[in-house]
């Protein structure tokens, strides 16, 4: 594959689900849905860890979680974990450019991205201290009320998207210009939209009356699962109590507003390639950090390893790229270290030889070989560890000191029926787990990663000065804009 330019273009929070190159009927997202005609459209995408930080850090580094202890949002990268895609593009003279969110520790820390613009990073340098409480915190109502106060109005995330992609835009017209440049460079452009709050823009927002959108899946009580790691999730964003049918479809229309708003987005800054000549020495990656449940079965944000969180939109675009291809292998975050690598001409280290990811190039060009992935998570909301492993047909989900769960992807797409408990199943359940352990000791990763949490929260002064604290960031405020 010939060396090329990379352009990667992270959202936050999109799920895979709410774009119509992914076959939602209503929302309209016409730059997603070019890239993904002229390009690669992956099916079966997710992230290593269903929460910001952790995600993050897995992208940067191509390494799971519980390699490099990113377990929460308090465990931000800071470059002495592992190496990320940065140090090994940096390392051999190519240019790399970061505009917008990373959520790393600061700005300072050596990351391998020295040129940072308008970057977002976790708040204090420290991230939110209050979610390692997990199960055990007491009910956290900003979960609840975010849902509560969706609707029209610009928060600054709006603003500092905008802000982002005219940056972006400004790069490529003046910077990345340099046709046929050796060696080839990165840029790295990270949107904080469509993750809550759930605020749109009047012009957005009105594009979707909220009585024709969609419901979402299970979104009754009497369709809930009773699992009860997840009852006792929704009990803590107190979600117990369900949402009546507009205040569900009113958020939904807020989100539908910002997903319009962030495909506007990533059209400025695709255009601008196009402008400055680039788009066919160019190679494109866009992805989310994570999902967004959107109320199916009864349940908002992230935070879970149900489709709606973990699953992430991943379209590839450019030179050797099959156009209109959809690629049905399950693919991770963690596959982009080595693709933004191998895609840019460089070269891995001897130490990049036991990533568990692979390249996403490849995945492409023969689109439907068996695979499997993994992710877990070990942050606010959950008692015990939870991994899950996805492979062409079925998902496994393991919880520590709670029942499993297995669904049929290709058979209940939408996570209704739990297999794990039907005695005709049970050879396919062992089979997971045994190839789940071959990735992952849970019992072993789910202790360091409590004893890790707990060692932080006696620096902070123990679980009484945390709470003490409070709620400082519900959501990570965005960073003040020049002038």
């Amino acid at each position: 594959m010939r060396p090329s330019n990379v352009l990667v273009i992270m959202s936050d929070q999109h799920s895979r689900r709410i774009a119509g190159c992914y076959g939602d009927p209503v929302v309209r997202t016409p730059n997603l849905d070019a890239l993904a005609a002229g390009g690669a459209r992956f099916t079966a995408a997710y992230c290593p860890t269903p929460i910001c930080v952790p995600s993050r850090a897995s992208f940067a580094t191509g390494r799971y979680g519980h390699q490099i202890g990113a377990w929460d949002n308090a465990a931000p990268y800071t470059g002495a974990a592992a190496a990320s895609w940065g140090h090994r593009l940096t390392g051999q003279g190519h240019r790399v450019t970061t505009i917008g969110k990373l959520h790393h520790r600061r700005a300072d820390d050596p990351d391998g991205f020295p040129d940072q613009r308008l970057p977002m990073h976790v708040l204090d340098g420290v991230g939110d201290l209050y979610g390692l409480l997990r199960g055990e915190m007491p009910v956290r109502p900003q979960s609840r009320q975010h849902v509560l106060e969706a609707g029209i109005g610009e928060a600054p995330y709006i603003r500092y998207d905008r802000a982002s992609a005219a940056e972006a835009a400004r790069w490529l017209r003046e910077a990345g210009g340099r046709r046929g440049e050796e060696p080839p460079w990165a840029l790295f452009v990270s949107f904080a939209t469509p993750h809550f709050p759930l605020l749109a823009p009047e012009e957005y927002c009105n594009r979707y009356p909220p009585e024709t959108l969609p419901l979402p899946v299970a979104w009754t009580p009497a369709e809930w699962t009773r699992h009860p790691a997840l009852e006792r999730q929704r009990r803590l964003q107190a979600l117990d109590a369900p949402f009546d049918e507009a205040t569900i479809r009113n958020a939904i229309a807020a989100y539908y507003g910002l997903v319009t708003f962030l495909d506007e987005q990533i059209g400025l800054v695709l255009a601008a390639l196009d402008a400055a000549g680039l788009r066919e020495e160019t190679r494109i990656i866009y992805t989310s950090d994570h999902g967004e449940m959107l109320g199916a079965h009864g349940l908002w944000w992230k935070s879970t390893l149900y489709e709606g969180a973990a699953a992430v939109p991943l379209i590839l675009a450019g030179p050797e790229v099959p156009a209109g291809r959809v690629v049905n292998t399950p693919a991770s975050l963690v596959d982009c270290f080595p693709s933004i690598v191998e895609a840019a001409g460089a070269r891995p280290a001897p130490e990049d030889a036991d990533l568990p990811g692979g390249s996403l190039w490849a995945l492409a060009r023969e689109p439907d070989r068996p695979r499997a992935v993994f992710a877990e998570y070990h942050a606010i909301f959950s008692p015990r560890g939870v991994f899950m492993l996805r492979d062409e047909r079925h998902k496994y989900i393991h919880y520590v000191d709670y029942p499993p769960q297995l669904f049929d992807l290709v058979d209940d797409p939408d996570e209704r029926r739990d297999l794990a408990g039907d005695p005709r199943q049970a050879a396919i359940l062992a089979d997971c787990e045994r190839r789940l352990r071959a990735i992952v000791a849970p019992e072993e990763v789910d202790r360091r990663a409590r004893a890790d949490q707990r060692r932080r929260i006696e620096a902070a002064g123990g679980v009484e000065a945390v709470l003490a604290g409070g709620v400082k960031i519900p959501f990570t405020p965005a960073p003040a804009l020049p002038g």
